[in-house]
């Protein structure tokens, strides 16, 4: 698919290639028997910054395997309210945690020389992609927690909590960052000049390009797909505002006709455009898309191969927490008896690969069921303990007297803007 938008690219007039992105922020999870990682959230219980590299080098590998150049991760939010939908996307609501684990951008796009000729590290062709840090900023760090909704609080907060993973994104060089769907005291990021130009590419010195988020620019008017004049100021206003390249899904056509009367008007400066142009084909440059545009055939045997599936399996194993072990030092519920004659493991989702592998899994939400390739939680119980098991399926109205219980309590991802 990718290298046919590709080839149809260069045969354009200019022969200019496209940089297609996609959301690989836990593996290159949206292929089937690509190699699965735990989320944001289970990585951030590892404080493993070194695991997180090695995860994002493997990841860039599957990725580049299927022609793409550019991942729209790491989600870096500093998730402040549990009751935000997407605080499974963050690593910590400490913001040194988070900081400390943007490492994965030196796994994606390769490790920045020591010193660096330019504002980007090189990456070797063929091993690694564009990474994207997102969304800035606070998109964690909302009023009560609503998704896409209102961060109230002072600048010096905001730089201390929210903006703290975002200087070591750019010291590794980052190529791209991603703009926050929500506001920042009432202001919407997709149209603050002061956060975009002044702060991230003014004073934290962010040379590449920002991108909006999806439908980010209709969100600005109100109703949300409103048409006409309305449209073209949300345009004149996130693209003034700093704004480089715009993610349109739909009705591009009126979006290409509204910019182009923007700038004829001088509503939108040319060297705004100019700049924002720069911006985006000095990462085309770098990114090595020029010179190796299609898929790389060689690689396709990495995708969830046995290594990168053992990698896997270390994360999962590292991103464990252990609160309590049984009632006391003498008598710990785990390991499990090897001995036990009936084990009870309840919940439906003690043997589901979808709702374990969790959002952003082959779909844009996840899914439930078998997914992709993978071993459920249940599985390993099923074949050690054989008939000794016992599973209580959901409405269960058994009365059981057992040495031993285990209750997988999971839950369904974020699912809408309001959560």
């Amino acid at each position: 698919m990718v290298d046919g938008m590709q080839r149809h690219a260069l045969a354009s007039r200019l022969g200019v290639p496209i940089l297609y992105g996609t959301d690989a922020v836990h593996g290159h999870n949206n292929v089937y028997g690509a190699t699965v990682f735990p989320h944001n959230v289970g990585l951030g219980a590892s404080r493993d910054a070194e695991l997180v590299r090695r995860i994002g080098k493997a990841t860039a590998l599957e990725v580049r395997a299927t022609g793409i150049h550019w991942t729209f991760a790491p989600v870096s939010p500093v998730c402040r309210d549990p009751r935000w939908g997407r605080c499974y996307e963050s690593y910590s609501e400490d913001p040194e945690i988070v900081r400390s684990l943007t490492t994965i951008v030196s796994g994606l796009q390769g490790q920045p020389p020591a010193d660096p000729p330019s504002w980007l590290p090189l990456p070797r062709f063929g091993e690694n992609v564009l990474a994207c840090a997102k969304h800035f900023v606070a998109d964690g760090g909302t009023d009560k927690g609503v998704n896409e909704g209102n961060a109230i609080c002072s600048y010096e907060d905001l730089e201390a909590i929210h903006m703290t993973p975002y200087p070591d994104c750019i010291a590794q060089g980052v190529a791209t960052v991603m703009a926050s769907y929500s506001k920042w005291n009432g202001e919407p990021l997709h149209s603050s000049r002061y956060l975009l130009t002044d702060v991230l590419k003014g004073k934290l010195g962010f040379k590449g390009f920002l991108i909006s988020d999806w439908e980010g620019i209709d969100r600005l008017c109100e109703p949300q797909q409103s048409r006409g004049s309305d449209y073209r100021y949300c345009i004149a206003q996130s693209v003034n505002a700093g704004m480089d390249m715009i993610m349109i899904p739909h009705r591009f056509e009126k979006f290409l006709e509204d910019i182009v009367f923007l700038v004829e008007t001088g509503e939108i400066p040319m060297s705004r455009i100019d700049d924002a142009v720069e911006r985006i084909l000095r990462v085309k440059f770098i990114s090595g898309v020029f010179e190796h545009p299609f898929s790389d055939q060689s690689l396709l045997d990495v995708v969830g191969c046995k290594e990168h599936r053992l990698l896997a399996r270390e994360a999962v194993r590292k991103s464990l927490v252990l609160l309590k072990n049984g009632k006391d030092q003498k008598t710990p519920f785990l390991p499990l008896a090897k001995n036990a004659k009936r084990i009870l493991v309840a919940g439906t989702h003690a043997d589901d690969i979808g709702y374990q592998c969790g959002g952003w899994t082959i779909a844009w939400h996840g899914d439930s069921g078998k997914i992709t390739l993978g071993t459920s939680i249940l599985e390993p119980y099923r074949n050690h303990w054989e008939r000794k098991l016992k599973l209580c399926m959901r409405n269960a109205q058994q009365k059981l007297r057992l040495k031993m219980e285990i209750f997988l309590c999971g839950c369904c991802c974020w699912r809408g803007s309001i959560c």
